[in-house]
């Protein structure tokens, strides 16, 4: 098997080609990376190409970098039909499609999470748990303020700051209108949410950054 037939592929039986257990290869670009970043698609009994948010379907995977570009690419370049040793069909709108599945995942572990007692939203209820120690992720609304995400990032500069939601479609998670600020509590689902919302920075306007470092404006505003 030449490196292209191999790039981004595993066996019917869900291993890996490579025997790297956690790790892909991007059909794209050819890097190893933890399956935690990048996309899994698989071939449809159609023959059209689907995207596996939650690598579950069956039949060989198609893996990709977890980045819109890195997907329009694969598209222009008919990387799927190389990957897959057949003519495939690939959906012109597939980084869209995805887009659209890792904020539904998104939404539906935070909405877990708030049926479940474990996340809050609205500013002052964020504030209230960070005080009691029960906080492992922020939340800020992408489309909110930047001097509103520094606000909520300086009440616990320890912890990562999740940005790649809308406002709406927090609030959607919370049964409400619109929503800025949230916070999730230490579990699986926190856990989930941060790789899921990782991905997702791949195909919007938002950023996940990570506990500790400085938010873009934070650093830009001290050149």
């Amino acid at each position: 098997m030449t490196d292209e037939q191999a790039a981004g592929t595993e066996n019917e039986t869900g291993a890996d080609d490579e025997g790297s257990g956690r790790e892909r290869r991007c059909i794209v670009s050819g890097a190893v990376k933890p399956v935690e970043e990048m996309i899994r698609c698989v071939v449809g009994p159609d023959g059209v190409v689907v995207p596996d948010i939650e690598a579950r379907l069956p039949g060989r995977g198609l893996w990709l970098s977890a980045r819109r570009d890195v997907v329009n690419t694969a598209l222009a370049k008919n990387l799927f039909a190389k990957a897959a040793r057949r003519r495939v069909g690939v959906p012109a709108d597939l980084a869209d499609r995805i887009e659209r599945l890792l904020v539904k995942r998104c939404l539906e572990l935070v909405g877990l999470a708030r049926r479940a007692g474990r996340a809050v939203a609205g500013f002052e209820k964020v504030r209230g748990e960070l005080k009691a120690g029960r906080g492992a992720i922020l939340i800020a609304a992408a489309d909110g303020a930047a001097d509103g995400r520094e606000k909520i990032r300086a009440l616990a500069p320890g912890l990562p700051l999740v940005a790649v939601l809308k406002g709406d479609e927090l609030g959607a998670a919370f049964g409400r209108d619109h929503a800025v600020h949230a916070l999730l509590a230490p579990g699986r689902l926190a856990e989930r949410l941060l790789v899921d919302a990782g991905r997702l920075a791949g195909f919007r306007t938002g950023d996940v950054t990570p506990a500790g470092r400085p938010l873009e404006s934070e650093s830009k505003s001290n050149l």
